[in-house]
């Protein structure tokens, strides 16, 4: 009997048992199948069924000029392609025809591939399109999507996808296929044009901008496409609303590839920051030119080496202010192009980030080049990503510039590497060295495995992953290790987990995130999401998620059952939520609640509530109103979260958004304000201005952070970076900071 089989008969047993089924039998029988893969994981599981193919067409061999993107496909070429096979509705009737037929044709040249596609709609007056914005979220709009396996892996891939005003969106599959990676950003160009009967697109993907298996003449692929005033999803294959389109071991076969041509596979991207500061009114003007250097090389198809000299970060958008209702440390995700490129490599262990608990993170490339809310100059970086056979690594190399009085000259290492096994499961290391304080002896290791099939049951998601963790420094304790396991059934109607940390009071990584160390943490997700079948309701969600953390020593430090008892999904795309949260917490020490309320230690059992509305993101004005109320430890506490999109036209976006924390318990009161505003304006999909404004009570401080941005044929960049800062005094707003920056850069490609 295969390895998958036993795993499915396994849990399937697990479920039927009764009183005898517990979390340490489970775990003993997941460590047994984790040692069998260590030492057995060469072998091949090949997922069956029947599979669709696409057949590229190839241009002519030394054809010049063969597409000029204009999204109107009017080329001789786009005629001799042969149509894909047509689309399929999934959302909402799974397997329907789709209300709107869907063309897509694929060439290639020897450095290009061509996507070409119409996108009929016999109301194009009410195509839902409101943004240019590069990388913008797509979801809530119209539009196409495209997601290429070049490895033939069924794990990893590259996704793509354009809305009818030509905006582009480019990101990495992450999560076992379950999330995206928007962050990474790549070198193609699209057009989008709208016509009588709908619109159509062009995209042109360089193959140097693409990693791939060598010596093949097949990708896997799969093309989605929204319309998003019907909220109808129609895709190519993976007809199956348990699945995502970034499943793609469920994708299709794209056949005929020609051999790609890379070149010599060299980027050379140098850039320069002209800068101009001052930090105060009276002081004079401080002016900085720093020169740098980025030399990718491409070994291959399949392995990026990076070189980055004097790294810089002008372009990045600054952090999104947070409010710190507890006490633990705040998460601030990653949005610095270096570190995001190839950072899917970098996912270690299913389950260390439950919901939108960072509990932990065994490496956080935040700690590089950032400490302690200030940067540290970076003077040299290398980097290597790729695949060899089943083998998928990626490594970095950091050496940091010394900051008097901040953090000394450091060397910092990460290496991640996972083994292919199976049709899409996995087995892997992660290692990482250095410290960014300079303490000594700095290092993590650790292994995990991931078994996923997409065809549990037939056509129903599965997860099973095991993990483990040891770190050492000089200043740490004996009990350095972390473990867990994740069991998931993430699927349309049923979604199900069981997730299980420990992580020991000497747990510390340097190069890591440690929400809180000494625990362990136990939750369960169960979601019920019916489809009934009335005109006016799309799904319900009946949602129960308990956890509970306790010490070492059994004690419980923290419960919530966080429950939906309403969450209605309406057919106009409207939503509206109650959720009641009965939590306890046990304080080991006084904690700071904005300026005058304080949590004193002790033990503390309380009850919140939340009502949410959220409106449908195919109308120009959208508004999204989260209300939490109820107690708060001892006393009580109501937080209001409204935002407000408007979109007047494609080319002006406008967004509000805020948070209003007003209670009190017996030591003060808690009265907390948050502003955000976005002013985003686009000339062109290659041209934007995005204005990011915030404002909040605690720090009395008023920022802004607007940045232009101009793309030229995706190689030529330019960046005008305008930061200003006031802080507010006597109800006067003083002038702090004031900050230009230009950066330039231009990818050279041979």
């Amino acid at each position: 009997m295969g390895m998958k089989k036993l795993i499915e008969r396994w849990f399937s047993r697990s479920r039927r048992k009764k009183g005898t089924s517990q979390p340490e039998t489970r775990l003993i029988h997941l460590l047994v199948i984790f040692s069998f893969l260590l030492g057995f994981g060469g072998g091949s599981l090949l997922a069956g069924g029947k599979t669709a193919i696409a057949r590229v067409f190839v241009l002519p061999e030394k054809t010049k000029m063969p597409i000029k993107l204009d999204g109107r496909l009017t080329e001789s070429w786009w005629s001799q392609a042969p149509p894909l096979g047509p689309l399929t509705m999934v959302e909402p009737d799974e397997g329907a025809p789709p209300t709107e037929k869907t063309v897509v044709k694929i060439l290639a040249s020897a450095d290009t591939l061509y996507f070409g596609l119409i996108c009929y709609d016999r109301q194009p007056e009410k195509i839902v399109s409101y943004t240019m914005q590069r990388d913008a979220q797509l979801r809530g709009e119209d539009h196409i999507k495209i997601v290429i396996d070049p490895f033939l892996n069924g794990r990893t891939g590259y996704i793509f996808a354009v809305n009818p005003n030509g905006a582009r969106y480019d990101a990495l599959i992450e999560k076992e296929g379950e999330g995206e990676n928007p962050q990474w950003d790549g070198i193609w160009e699209a057009a989008a044009h709208r016509f009588q009967e709908g619109w159509s697109v062009e995209m042109a993907l360089p193959i140097k901008t693409l990693r791939f298996k060598e010596g093949v003449d097949r990708w896997r692929i799969n093309i989605e496409r929204r319309l998003q005033r019907r909220l109808e999803t129609d895709r190519w294959t993976g007809i199956n609303r348990n699945m995502k389109v970034t499943h793609i071991s469920q994708g299709g076969l794209l056949v005929g590839l020609p051999a790609f041509q890379q070149g010599f596979g060299l980027t050379v991207r140098p850039y320069s920051v002209l800068s101009f500061s001052q930090e105060e009114p009276a002081q004079s003007v401080q002016t900085g030119f720093e020169p740098g250097l980025d030399v990718m090389k491409n070994f291959g198809g399949s392995v990026t080496g990076l070189i980055s000299v004097n790294t810089d970060f002008a372009e990045t958008e600054v952090d999104t202010r947070q409010v710190n209702l507890t006490r633990f440390p705040l998460f601030f995700p990653e949005k610095r192009t270096f570190f995001l490129e190839g950072s899917d490599i970098y996912n270690f262990g299913l389950g260390l980030a439950q919901y939108h608990e960072k509990d932990l993170v065994p490496f956080f490339s935040r700690r590089i080049g950032l400490y302690q809310g200030q940067s540290v100059p970076i003077d040299v970086a290398l980097k290597a990503t790729g695949n060899l056979g089943q083998w998928n690594f990626g490594v970095l190399d950091v050496l940091m510039r010394p900051v008097e009085g901040l953090t000394p000259r450091t060397n910092l290492f990460a290496a991640r590497g996972y083994r292919n096994i199976w049709a899409e499961s996995k087995v892997g290391f992660m290692v990482t060295a250095g410290d960014p304080q300079g303490r000594e002896k700095a290092w993590l290791a650790g292994l995990d495995f991931v078994y996923k099939t997409t065809e549990f049951k037939g056509n129903k998601n599965l997860l099973i992953g095991v993990w483990g963790l040891i770190n050492q420094r000089e200043d740490l304790g004996r009990d350095r290790t972390a473990w867990g396991f994740k069991i998931d059934y993430p699927n349309d109607i049923w979604d199900l987990s069981l997730t299980f940390k420990k992580i020991g009071r000497d747990f510390d990584p340097s190069l890591g995130f440690v929400r809180w160390a000494g625990i362990t943490k136990t939750s369960l997700g169960i979601a019920y999401r019916p489809r009934p079948d009335w005109s006016w309701l799309r799904q319900i969600y009946f949602e129960l998620f308990p956890s509970v953390v306790t010490d070492l020593k059994g004690q419980a430090l923290q419960w919530r059952i966080f429950t939906a008892p309403l969450n209605w999904h309406l057919e106009s795309g409207d939503r509206i939520e109650f959720n009641i949260m009965p939590m306890m917490e046990r304080v080991p020490y006084d904690f700071s609640i904005g300026r005058e309320a304080v949590v004193k230690a002790g033990r503390y059992q309380w009850t919140r509530y939340r009502l949410e509305l959220d409106s449908a993101s195919k109308r120009p004005l959208k508004i999204k109103l989260s209300w939490w109320f109820g107690g708060y430890f001892d006393g009580h506490m109501s937080q209001l979260q409204p935002c407000l999109v408007w979109r007047p036209s494609h080319r002006l976006n406008l967004t509000l958004e805020g948070e209003w924390d007003k209670g009190s318990l017996p030591t003060g009161k808690i009265d907390i304000q948050l502003a955000r505003a976005r002013v985003d304006i686009y000339l062109s999909p290659n041209f934007q201005i995005l204005n990011y404004l915030q404002y909040d009570n605690l720090t009395h401080s008023l920022g802004l952070n607007s940045r232009l941005r101009y793309t030229y044929r995706s190689l030529l960049d330019v960046f005008l970076v305008f930061n200003r800062n006031w802080l507010e005094t006597s109800g006067h707003f003083r002038s702090q900071l004031n900050q230009i920056m230009l950066k330039v850069q231009y990818a050279w490609r041979r």
